[in-house]
């Protein structure tokens, strides 16, 4: 019996080569007899597999976009197209990185080398498509916030809340994808992220209180882009943006103000564009003299508002008599306007409109009154 070489223990397997994976897929022996004789240079053959590469990507673009743009054809919107022209480019570019790795295999690098630039053609690819689907992430958002009723968990206010948690959620399976290609265990940065995150938190309480109230505002949805509200602490205005870290208000002397979620989470909102419909009542206090005919204030009251081209026509203006008051009848006029930011003016108006009517009527609006008596004149 031969005793067995100890050099050919030393001696490293020789890898498989193109050829060699060729002749196992079955392929006809000339093509392989060709490809072998090719692959005695190296330059050549890399060369040929980056050309048949660039050609492959190209064709597999046109194939796929051709096949979609007849299904997106039957769509009546512009979604499907503008996410297939998103698309165009990572396609490709998965083929062709995929050919530049086998043209890496032909060439006579050294292992190491080989290796660092496959992981740098694989974290280039893996940024081209993270960068494809952040902005189609946002794309599919707004498209499923159009048929909100079809998807009734997504909705305007909803929106900033899923882009989020979306975004985050692409950056970590990206940075995952990222350490595993680059050959990292991640189970020491997920631990070392887990005492950052404490420390973090404890350095930016203030910051995280606002977003996690911007969370809280989303998914309670005490109010809406458009609404006016009122605060507790005495801001009022009309909501411009809803934020995850503050909210805007546009007041009325259009003065924009931001304030922190956290605020706003712990305050009492008045929403005054709430309810059932955005229609506001609005209340015109008057009094008037006693011995005025009751029945002509009501109707002369009434008259006012149905002859104002802003007061809303249901529910219908109505007049009540409050109180006896110390020197005056107390009526109050109760209508309803379309918004809430049309109070000031409209009252004013119908205050106006109110005080030139009971003038025509002749109808009194008592006012305080101080008779003095002197009782004896002092003596000269």
């Amino acid at each position: 019996m031969q005793a067995p070489d100890p050099s050919a223990a030393d001696t490293p397997a020789r890898l498989p080569t193109l050829g060699d994976r060729f002749a196992d897929w079955g392929a006809p022996e000339a093509l392989v007899d060709a490809w072998r004789t090719v692959e005695a240079y190296p330059i050549v053959a890399a060369a040929i597999i980056v050309l048949l590469a660039f050609v492959a990507g190209k064709a597999v673009q046109a194939v796929v976009a051709r096949g979609v743009s007849r299904l997106t054809e039957k769509t009546r919107t512009s979604f499907d197209d503008k996410v297939v022209e998103l698309l165009h480019r990572p396609l490709f570019l998965t083929v062709f990185f995929l050919g530049l790795t086998l043209a890496l295999g032909v060439l006579e690098l050294p292992p190491g080398l080989r290796r660092r630039l496959v992981q740098v053609l694989m974290t280039l690819l893996l940024i081209v498509w993270l960068t494809a689907v952040w902005p189609i992430l946002r794309m599919v958002l707004d498209a499923l916030g159009r048929h909100h009723e079809r998807f009734p968990l997504v909705e305007e206010r909803t929106i900033p809340l899923f882009d989020i948690t979306g975004k985050i959620v692409l950056l970590g399976t990206a940075g995952y994808v990222l350490l595993a290609i680059w050959g990292v265990d991640p189970t020491p940065w997920l631990a070392a992220g887990g005492v950052a995150g404490l420390a973090v938190g404890f350095a930016a309480k203030d910051t995280l209180a606002n977003l996690f109230g911007g969370i809280f505002i989303v998914a309670d949805a005490p109010y809406k882009v458009g609404d006016f509200i009122i605060l507790d602490s005495g801001e009022r205005g009309v909501v411009t943006k809803v934020g995850m870290r503050s909210t805007r208000l546009l007041t009325r002397d259009d003065i924009e103000i931001t304030l922190p979620n956290a605020q706003i989470a712990n305050a009492k909102i008045i929403n005054e564009s709430g309810g059932p419909w955005e229609k506001e009542r609005i209340r015109i206090k008057v009094g008037v003299a006693y011995g005025s005919d009751v029945d002509r204030v009501c109707e002369v009251l009434k008259r006012i508002a149905a002859e104002h081209e802003h007061i809303v026509r249901q529910p219908e203006p109505r007049v009540r008599l409050r109180a006896f008051g110390a020197s005056s009848l107390d009526f109050e006029l109760l209508c309803w306007i379309d918004e809430p930011v049309l109070r000031g003016r409209l009252s004013h108006e119908l205050n106006m409109a109110v005080y030139k009517a009971f003038a025509r009527e002749g109808i009194e609006i008592p006012y305080a009154k101080h008779d003095v008596y002197v009782k004896e004149m002092p003596a000269g």
